[in-house]
């Protein structure tokens, strides 16, 4: 066997190793398969690529026009530790778009964004610090209760900002740690409206009730006179006895 006969194999696995490579690298990205870094940073990307390599542990997305987040958007992702997010466009969350996370994941930053609304639920299980600092947020007990329930980077938590509040404009411009800190308390107002609706559908319901007793006696007493007057209007068997008897002595 010649020496380019043994090189051939060689060159052919090199090709199909680099053409795997290719395939599983997003456009645009960089790849270095030794650390399990994703490189997408200002790739100019306007949705999350869909190619994803399986064993990518960093993964840069920040500084694209990405404006929202799919569900299961990195749920074949078993080894992802950082998730970077940051410096996009995205304006909402779709509801399992982070139910699939790894368990492994250290970071997730979705700082400077557009995001307005988002709700435990949206960001699901995970444990990783999480980055929500430069976004417009409309202050609400939804994002009240995501703040007491993720785990906030302590450094960044100053910087969610409410721009709008579900309690009036006096809140635009405040962090919101600073309005809980204050007592204001955003989920009170909401189960004060859910009791008012709640007390409303219960009277409402009750009203209900009590015009159909009344039109239901209304009706049997209307029944009743009815039948009253059909019975006065019967014969009765002693005025015919009565009658019987004077047309009698009368004939005597």
């Amino acid at each position: 066997m010649t020496s380019r006969q043994r090189a051939l194999p060689l060159l052919l696995l090199l090709l199909t190793l680099c053409g795997q490579g290719s395939l599983l690298c997003p456009a645009g990205c960089q790849c270095a398969w030794d650390s399990g870094t994703v490189s997408c940073t200002n790739a100019g990307l306007q949705e999350i690529p869909a190619s994803i390599p399986r064993d990518t542990v960093t993964l840069h997305l920040d500084g694209n026009q990405i404006s929202t987040v799919r569900d299961g958007a990195f749920k074949n992702l078993p080894r992802l530790r950082e998730l970077d997010l940051s410096r996009n466009r995205i304006e909402s969350l779709s509801p399992g778009a982070f139910r699939h996370l790894s368990p492994e994941l250290k970071l997730l930053d979705l700082s400077d964004n557009q995001l307005q609304l988002a709700s435990k639920e949206d960001l699901g299980p995970t444990r990783a610090k999480t980055r929500l600092h430069h976004n417009p947020w409309h202050c609400s007990c939804a994002l009240q209760e995501l703040i007491e329930t993720v785990n906030l980077e302590p450094e960044t938590v100053s910087g969610i900002v409410c721009e709008s509040s579900a309690q009036g404009p006096q809140h635009a411009g405040q962090p919101l740690v600073k309005l809980l800190d204050e007592g204001v308390n955003f989920c009170s107002l909401q189960r004060k409206t859910t009791d008012v609706a709640m007390l409303v559908t219960m009277l409402g319901w009750f009203s209900m009730v009590i015009a159909y007793v009344v039109y239901y006696v209304r009706q049997n007493q209307a029944e009743a006179r009815r039948h009253l007057e059909y019975l006065k209007s019967l014969p009765s068997p002693l005025k015919e006895a009565s009658v019987e008897a004077d047309t009698l002595s009368t004939g005597l």
